[in-house]
């Protein structure tokens, strides 16, 4: 790996396009290195979660809506892109929305944190849809989705987004955008000015992920996923992108992020070097934020030895969850968001709330996708005395462990603190999430297809399970990437609530 210093430049100084980022970025893109075979398993893998999570959300409100915006676009020349639950081909970029809605709405796959944190996963839906666009089959798809992959986690080792409210979609743009790139075997200069194109167009603030969070969480990386294909498109016919994106005068660091005198370390792989950053992420046992999932693991562990020891949760006086900075400020007490214990909360509020998130799961000693997110369980009377019970606080070492580049260290758990109104302290820690590669039970391909025939009961028939599975796991093979789609018959879809119309 090579790490590249990223600074602001005056536009009097001396700064070839060879130097920016964003070139920089397009260099590693069109390299025609070979994809080594465990980021091929894993990308395959995460095909299968993406999947997975995909189906249990085709029937929800916001992936509904998607949907009938994508079906307003359909396509009969042969080309175009598929669209989760349907049959036919509707507009790539339009696809790439509903599906990327789809992936996203339950907050269920795959994760990466380090100076910023990401959904890698959303890279796939864009990428995919350019893809069947273009008729690539499943090779070019597998090299697309490794540079996707491993230009949005180097862009998070390396640019904290968050510290400026900067949502962390800034770093999906240019990362799609770069695997459509690869998948297309285009020029380094397309793929430059489609980069820049993609991050000036998929900049936000993080106001999607405060306060009452709205469906507008699920459509924010699937409308970064649809930007960057369309920023591809443009840059195919030699239309040019701000530049330099990051480093000018005006650009992202300087206005947007740390400012004209902060420098910034972005490793990226070398020349011929094999692109394997896909490894260093992990996916998701439970449908929620993914700090959230070993405090989860904690607490169905601690609910089981307090009921072993014949404790009753009612005499718990507090809960105090000391974990890391992130933690504490985006899903504990120190976003001081009173809308995390909301009993009437959306449900995208509630899986960024951790005090909520603990008292269930301690409660139920379960997790469930839809169950542990119902009106009538947030409503329950003793979890919102519970869940009222319930703090964290910042603790140094948390903050030190889940910065950690080294990966044995790294970790985004938390010790609980429960005392009980006759002074009893009981007290556990977990550090890594149970499905974690150093967990209790990392996630196998096994694991993936179990998360996949679970979600799909009741949505997906068992012949098309299979049928699905088995393209999955021959994707590099596949020179028709439709099947890769799901499709679901009438009766299922018909279950999807009414949609209101809209302008199209």
């Amino acid at each position: 790996m090579i790490n590249h210093t990223v600074r602001t430049y005056r536009s009097a100084e001396d700064f070839p396009h060879e130097e920016h980022l964003a070139h920089k970025i397009a260099l590693v893109a069109a390299d025609p290195v070979e994809v080594p075979a465990e980021t091929k398993e894993m990308i395959i893998n995460r095909i299968i979660d993406n999947a997975a999570v995909s189906v249990a959300s085709a029937l929800r409100r916001p992936v509904s809506s998607a949907r009938v915006m994508a079906q307003a676009r359909p396509v009969t020349d042969g080309r175009g892109a598929s669209v989760l639950g349907l049959p036919g081909r509707y507009a790539a970029e339009w696809a790439a929305l509903a599906n990327g809605t789809a992936v996203r709405e339950l907050d269920f796959h795959d994760t990466f944190l380090a100076a910023d944190y990401s959904h890698p996963g959303d890279n796939i839906p864009p990428i995919l849809a350019a893809a069947q666009q273009a008729g690539k089959g499943g090779r070019d798809l597998i090299r697309g989705l490794a540079t996707g992959y491993e230009i949005q986690v180097n862009l998070v080792r390396g640019i904290c987004l968050h510290e400026h409210k900067i949502d962390h979609v800034a770093h999906l743009g240019p990362s799609a955008a770069a695997g459509i790139g690869t998948l297309l075997d285009l020029d380094v200069d397309i793929i430059y000015q489609a980069i820049g194109q993609a991050l000036h167009t998929t900049t936000a603030t993080r106001q999607s992920r405060k306060g009452e969070i709205s469906s507008w969480k699920a459509f924010a990386p699937a409308f970064a996923g649809k930007m960057a294909i369309e920023a591809v498109d443009r840059a195919m016919r030699c239309e040019g992108a701000p530049s330099p994106i990051w480093e000018g005068e005006d650009g992202v660091i300087a206005w947007l992020l740390s400012g004209p005198e902060h420098r910034y370390t972005v490793p990226l792989p070398a020349a011929g070097e094999e692109k394997r950053a896909i490894l260093d992420t992990y996916t998701k046992e439970h449908s929620a934020e993914y700090q959230s999932q070993a405090p989860i693991d904690l607490a169905r562990r601690m609910g089981d030895s307090l009921a072993a020891d014949g404790k009753d949760l009612r005499d718990i006086e507090s809960i105090v969850l000391h974990t890391s900075h992130h933690t504490h400020y985006v899903i504990g007490t120190g976003s001081n968001d009173p809308q995390k214990f909301d009993p009437d909360a959306s449900r995208e509020t509630l899986d960024h709330s951790i005090m909520y998130i603990f008292a269930v799961a301690l409660e139920d000693r379960s997790w469930h996708h839809e169950r542990s997110y119902a009106p009538e369980r947030a409503n329950r009377p003793g979890t919102i005395e519970l869940w009222q019970k319930i703090s964290t606080v910042e603790d140094p070492e948390w903050t030190r462990r889940y910065h950690s580049s080294d990966p044995d260290e790294k970790a985004f758990g938390a010790r609980a603190v429960i005392t009980f109104t006759d002074g009893t302290v009981v007290e556990d820690e977990l550090a890594v999430a149970d499905a974690h590669p150093l967990g209790a039970r990392p996630f196998a391909r096994e694991q993936y297809v179990a998360k996949f025939r679970t979600l799909a009961e009741g949505i997906v028939s068992a012949a098309e399970q299979d049928r699905f599975l088995t393209a999955a796991e021959n994707t590099e093979s596949l020179t028709d990437l439709s099947e890769l789609n799901i499709e679901l018959d009438e009766d299922t879809l018909a279950r999807a609530p009414m949609i209101p119309a809209g302008l199209f």
